[in-house]
């Protein structure tokens, strides 16, 4: 589906600066940022550290590669198949956008260095980060409030999955885990490290298979991805990728795994690097006051979403 969206007026000059832009689904070009009062991205977290600085001595880092060590040890080819397979029925619940976010309230993420207020501050500041910077791209707004709801994972009701099984950042399974992985030292402990199908650079795929057909370690990512997917809404097509790869830091910080890239895929990129800026450095203990854009983000659901979903 390729969603129209409303461009300003452009002089010719610009209309020739445009077309060397990002382009959504071969229809429309993202506009520049309409205000030059857009949102800046921190130097410092709210630690006062650079962001993802996964390397230093205080307790929330060495909390952090603990975190890693585990997910790194358990996340396996077999075990994200599976994971995948029993989520996708979509029989967890059945409710709304909304009901959703506010689930997010109780949830701290265990493998974020840079932030640990709740989730549903993560998800406005993201939000409406990106909304000060393209003021008229509304599926951008929604995509970065929803990205991480999959989170939920971390609640009985959906399982109350351990946190190396929900958070954290994401990799390809089925092939050899490259070098720019967050603390990759760890893989050494994961059984696939050892198999010969999965520890070659390209393992149980093709170069240029495309990433829609590579296996994925199990999270939030992958599982909100499902429910997007697996309900009707009206996101282009590029919104579920990001919501797939937004934890994927490895494919749009350092290009690894880019020999598994088809075009189409080169193409995406560009706009969840985009996306990333609001993703990562938005974080900050200034929080949103959610009662007084709720009005706004409901619009945006109803426009986008039935008013429930099976997850």
């Amino acid at each position: 589906m390729t969603i129209l969206i409303e461009q300003p007026e452009l002089s010719t000059m610009a209309d020739e600066e445009m077309r060397n832009e990002l382009v959504l689904d071969g229809g429309f070009p993202l506009p520049k940022p309409l205000s030059e009062d857009g949102f800046k991205a921190p130097q410092i977290n709210s630690y006062g550290r650079s962001f993802r600085n996964y390397h230093g001595e205080s307790a929330r880092q060495k909390s952090v590669e603990e975190f890693y060590k585990l997910q790194h040890t358990n996340q396996t080819y077999e075990f994200a198949k599976k994971m995948r397979a029993e989520y996708g029925k979509l029989n967890k619940a059945e409710m709304g956008i909304w009901e959703c976010c506010e689930l997010l309230e109780g949830i701290v993420d265990a493998s974020d260095p840079d932030l640990e207020e709740s989730q549903i501050q993560h998800a406005f500041q993201s939000a409406e980060a990106a909304r000060k910077d393209y003021p008229n791209e509304d599926w951008l707004h929604l995509t970065a409030l929803i990205h991480d709801l999959g989170k939920v994972l971390l609640l009985p009701n959906f399982g109350g999955l351990p946190q190396w099984a929900v958070v954290g950042d994401s990799f390809p399974l089925g092939c050899a885990f490259d070098e720019a992985n967050t603390h990759h030292k760890y893989f050494k402990n994961n059984p696939d490290n050892s198999n010969p199908a999965y520890n070659t650079k390209n393992g149980i795929y093709t170069e240029g298979c495309g990433l829609d057909n590579v296996i994925m370690s199990w999270g939030h990512d992958e599982y909100m991805y499902l429910v997007a997917k697996g309900n009707s809404n009206n996101l282009p097509p590029v919104a579920l990728f990001i919501i797939r790869y937004h934890s994927f830091h490895p494919l749009f910080q350092t290009g690894a795994y880019k020999h598994l890239y088809r075009e189409e895929d080169v193409e995406n990129l560009k706009w969840l690097d985009i996306f990333h800026k609001y993703d990562l450095y938005s974080k900050s203990n200034v929080l949103i006051d959610v009662e007084k854009v709720k009005p706004y983000y409901l619009s945006l659901i109803e426009k986008y979403f039935p008013s429930k979903l099976k997850w």
